[in-house]
């Protein structure tokens, strides 16, 4: 059986973005139809519609995150405050793994918007080398919260 990241990694190479692919393969735990997770994180591919903002792996990840633990009808602000601190767990940790959160540094500069650009990465091979890194991480880190190190033992006199 395979695992929700090489689901995630399989969908990618079939032709689906990066964020796409990340919400795909929750979409069972998270109550959403396949259909319905693929359309909503249509525009978050190559850093939202190619902007190379935020890494669209990334964008998927929060979205799953919004859904296990965002703030809905009914709920306090706190709510978000707590969705903020998974959000901000895995920007870090994404980060401390690649060096950076945003697209464009991601993939060394290649300018997705222009067809030059999107020659560069086929030439470079940074689906591979990069971004299917990027969305098996991503999966892999919604499964595996940090660990976070055990409170010290309180000092005995």
């Amino acid at each position: 059986m395979q695992t929700r990241a090489e689901r995630a990694v399989g969908r990618f190479h079939s032709e689906w973005n990066c964020a796409q692919s990340v919400l795909w393969a929750f979409h069972d735990e998270l109550g959403l139809a396949p259909d319905l997770a693929s359309r909503i994180a249509t525009g978050f591919g190559a850093g939202m519609a190619r902007r190379q903002e935020v890494c669209g792996a990334l964008s998927g990840g929060i979205m799953v995150l919004g859904l296990r633990h965002g703030r809905g009808e009914g709920q306090g602000k706190q709510a978000t405050e707590e969705a903020y601190a998974k959000v901000e767990e895995l920007l870090l940790r994404f980060e401390t793994l690649f060096g950076a959160c945003s697209c464009r540094e991601l993939v060394e500069g290649c300018d997705l918007a222009t067809a030059e650009g999107r020659q560069a990465f086929k030439d470079r091979d940074l689906k591979n080398r990069v971004c299917t890194r990027c969305v098996a991480a991503v999966v892999e880190m919604l499964e595996r919260p940090a660990q976070r190190a055990p409170a010290a033992a309180p000092a005995t006199a």
